[in-house]
């Protein structure tokens, strides 16, 4: 044990939110030893609190099992959601109003074989520091008692934190064979902490990296994502590309030019993840920067197809999907956009996707030192009050039927130039508008 002091005296400086899980896992704690139990916060708490960072989820880790764990705080206070192996959901004492979700408790255990490279077909009760070396890296294998204050560290994760090391416990071979998504983990903490790789953790991922194929589709794009948003996601892609992963979560990525990925993804002013995989997405495509398109619909047609794989395959939402699209579509129409009439910017502008397509354009700009003119009118635009943005239509359909105008196709086609035309100033009242759909009529 270090004692270390109040390692968690910042809360004050935490959300709300942090703050009631962290009270929510001290009151759990002291619950526990109250009734003769060992009881501890457990894993990326107390990581994070050693690495100053706020605290995202606090777990408690103890010797009580999920049995005992019910009986003590109530089976209407507590969810069996992991009870097969040894965690128990307990519900929060009040309703803090901030969406706190019910407080993990583990029982300590040691893992059996793992048949299926994901999860271990037994677990057995134990006690601490079995509990910490079935863990996947050192930084991740620490407990803090609440009670005490002090951090419990049976593998060494203290010291590869001080080092920004990131470290398997025990044999890396023994524990990427347990769980294959470790290897994408090993990535994602070593980018989202800004840690090297331990040598022997980056040799075993690259001799085994192949096995990440047996991992479910979900897994893998929720670490990409977590990868692809960060800010040091240029040296995510790096290592991704350095142990042989990238072309197997993203097998487009094979004929891609790795340094312009790097590149990109290093002169994003977002961390999005939409407008950062659209920028991906476009250096798969090598659609981007001063390439010359000389088939567009047909390169259209293609990319919008592999837009399609990679969400189905990452499993997507649909809204991520369509953000992707609009910011892949709309990246040139942008940089070109002090060269258009603003009837042609105008419509793009008012799309809710369109802080992904402006996220794109301005990385493109910065990557590929395009002129920023397009990309400037556009920033500058909306900036203005809505009302000036996207000013009321001088006529509507209405307008036409009360005019006597029969409704029907031609509506559209008219009311689209009339709309352009107020757009661009060549017409500003309603009378002008009127005239000019007699002139079309």
């Amino acid at each position: 044990m270090t004692k270390i002091g109040p390692l968690f005296d910042s809360a004050s400086e935490h959300s709300e939110k942090t703050r009631f899980s962290m009270a929510e896992a001290t009151r759990i704690c002291a619950r526990l030893h109250e009734c003769g139990h060992t009881a501890y916060f457990a894993g990326g708490c107390v990581r994070d609190a050693l690495l100053g960072r706020e605290p995202k989820d606090f777990d408690v880790a103890t010797d009580a099992t999920p049995d005992r764990v019910r009986e003590i705080f109530g089976k209407r206070k507590t969810l069996a959601f992991g009870a097969s192996f040894g965690v128990i959901g307990v519900l929060p004492a009040t309703d803090s109003g901030t969406g706190a979700q019910p407080t993990e408790v583990a029982t300590f255990r040691s893992d059996g074989q793992y048949s299926d490279g994901r999860r271990p077909d037994k677990v057995h009760y134990g006690d601490a520091m079995h509990d910490a070396l079935r863990r996947d890296f050192t930084i991740n294998g620490l407990f803090f008692d609440p009670a005490e204050e002090k951090v419990i560290d049976y593998v060494g994760g203290q010291a590869d934190l001080a080092a920004r090391r990131l470290r398997t416990i025990g044999a890396a071979e023994e524990r990427f064979h347990e769980d294959k998504l470790r290897m994408l983990r090993a990535v994602r903490f070593a980018t989202t902490l800004g840690f090297e790789l331990d040598g022997e953790t980056k040799s075993q991922i690259v001799a085994r990296a192949d096995e990440i194929s047996v991992v479910s589709a979900e897994r893998i794009g929720a670490e990409v994502r977590r990868i692809v948003s960060s800010v040091f996601a240029p040296r995510g892609l790096e290592l991704l590309l350095q142990c042989g992963l990238a072309e197997l979560i993203l097998p487009e990525m094979k004929d891609a030019d790795p340094q312009k990925l790097v590149d990109y993804l290093g002169h994003r002013e977002t961390l999005a993840f939409d407008s950062s995989m659209a920028l991906i997405i476009l250096v798969v495509a090598g659609r981007c920067g001063h390439s010359e398109i000389t088939d567009l619909e047909r390169t259209d047609l293609e990319l919008g197809a592999l837009i399609e794989q990679i969400s189905l395959r990452w499993r997507l939402s649909s809204e991520e999907t369509r953000r992707i699209s609009f910011g892949i579509n709309r990246w040139r129409a942008i940089t070109s956009a002090d060269e258009q009439p603003w009837s042609s910017v105008q419509p793009m502008l008012i799309d809710r996707d369109i802080d992904c397509a402006m996220h794109v354009a301005e990385t493109v700009c910065n990557a590929e030192q395009l002129d920023p003119a397009g990309v400037q009118r556009c920033r500058a635009a909306l900036r203005l009050p809505p009302q000036q943005l996207d000013p009321v239509p001088l006529v509507t359909g209405q307008t036409l039927q009360n005019a006597g105008y029969k409704p029907g196709p031609q509506f559209r086609r008219w009311l689209l130039a009339v709309r352009n035309a107020q757009l661009d100033g060549v017409i500003t009242t309603e009378a002008e508008a009127m005239e000019m759909i007699a002139t079309l009529s």
